[in-house]
């Protein structure tokens, strides 16, 4: 049976002003992974000496790394929440609805792996999601309850090591063949399909940071956002945001100054040796990098609610509202920036290069989507995605324009 677009409701910018940082954030991070890949990215960043540059990288690892795929994720959750319980309270929830939005996405995903990067993050939403849906009417509990095991869980490189083993996966393979000069010729010099073939590559060697790292704290930022939507948090965030200032203030400077013991002076330790301490202190920093990322977002709404400074957070809500298509539109301008059919860039940018055109970017990006949105009400791939979810062609076209 088809189905009716259930009626959009009144869209609260924050979460839109939310996305869109999110976006800001992951194209910051991913921008350092175009210009100069894993395999080479460590001898790369050690030519840049000069303090605007050391500068930039201790900036991206206090205040980047780890901080902004939670909050995606956590919003990705709150949207299906969301989604889920104004379905419900039109009776029009469905399985094979969401099944299939999943499987789009998942398909928007391959293609983006295929086409344009190899970090893509859709499809593991698209699984993940399609998972969340069953919880949606899981107690308050078992939410947070799970949303925190998946979190602190500390040996998911041993599981997922013992694991491979057993199905005999060894993804280390994929590009022991390759140098950080020959990947740097294939981009730079390589055909396009040389390129397809090298993302295909590195996906296949990337599969435990995916599986190990990422999806975990995927799903339980899912979890944590099916929270927040299904208690309705999302109607009263001022209320909530102010309710939370004090727990949020002490766990955020408890955990940054874990984090800066981390960073400049725990790994030193002899007890860093030890693999199970090793482990539980680099699950410790992970902990506390999702929570510095909590932490922008409270900080935000604070300033959203309580200060003059909305006027200056609001624009960031035209790039949130377009959040798909401006995340696989950053694919397409590193493309273009770095590889062999755009302005072969790759591994010239310095870091403080790489983070300015990141920011510009970005508000190009702001005032593109304001552009956009004032003759349509979606975003391209957004409505590209709602059609084929409800099987149907479905006006674009804004109705007061």
């Amino acid at each position: 049976m088809n189905k009716t677009p259930v009626k959009t409701q009144k869209r609260i910018e924050l979460l839109d002003v939310f996305r869109g940082f999110a976006i800001l954030g992951i194209f910051v991070v991913n921008i350092v992974i175009m210009n100069s890949t894993f395999l080479n990215q460590d001898v790369f960043a050690k030519q840049w000496t000069a303090t605007v540059d050391i500068m930039t990288q201790k900036v991206l690892q206090l205040f980047f790394y780890t901080k902004f795929f939670p909050i995606f994720s956590l919003l990705f959750g709150l949207g299906i929440s969301m989604q889920v319980l104004k379905m419900i309270e039109n009776h029009k929830l469905s399985f094979s609805f969401f099944a299939r939005r999943m499987f789009v996405l998942f398909i928007f995903g391959l293609l983006h792996i295929i086409l344009l990067w190899s970090g893509d993050v859709l499809h593991i939403y698209a699984i993940l999601g399609l998972l969340t849906i069953f919880f949606i009417k899981k107690s308050n509990t078992l939410l947070l309850t799970l949303s925190g095991i998946l979190l602190f869980f500390p040996f998911y490189d041993q599981c997922f090591t013992f694991l491979f083993k057993v199905i005999n996966f060894t993804p280390e393979i994929y590009l022991s063949d390759y140098t950080g000069e020959t990947v740097n010729t294939i981009i730079k010099n390589g055909t396009y399909t040389q390129g397809i073939q090298l993302r295909y590559l590195e996906y296949l060697s990337n599969i435990p940071m995916l599986v190990g790292f990422l999806a975990p704290i995927a799903l339980s930022m899912f979890l944590l956002g099916l929270y927040l939507g299904k208690n309705k948090i999302y109607n009263t965030l001022d209320t909530f945001i102010t309710q939370i200032k004090k727990p949020m203030i002490l766990i955020t400077i408890v955990t940054n100054l874990y984090r800066v013991s981390f960073l400049f002076f725990l790994t030193d330790l002899e007890i860093y040796k030890n693999e199970v301490i090793r482990s539980l202190l680099i699950k410790l920093m992970v902990v506390s990098d999702v929570v510095m990322g909590l932490f922008y977002l409270w900080g935000m709404g604070r300033l959203w609610y309580h200060t003059t400074l909305k006027r200056i957070l609001s624009p960031i809500q035209y790039a949130g509202r377009m959040a798909l298509t401006n995340y696989i539109m950053h694919s397409f301008i590193g493309v273009l920036l770095f590889t062999s059919i755009g302005f072969r860039l790759y591994e010239t940018l310095s870091p403080s290069q790489a983070l300015l055109v990141a920011m510009i970017v970005f508000i190009i990006q702001i005032i593109l989507s304001k552009i956009w949105l004032s003759y349509f009400k979606f975003g391209p791939l957004e409505w590209v995605w709602r059609c084929f979810t409800y099987k149907k062609l479905l006006s674009i076209k804004r109705s007061d324009v």
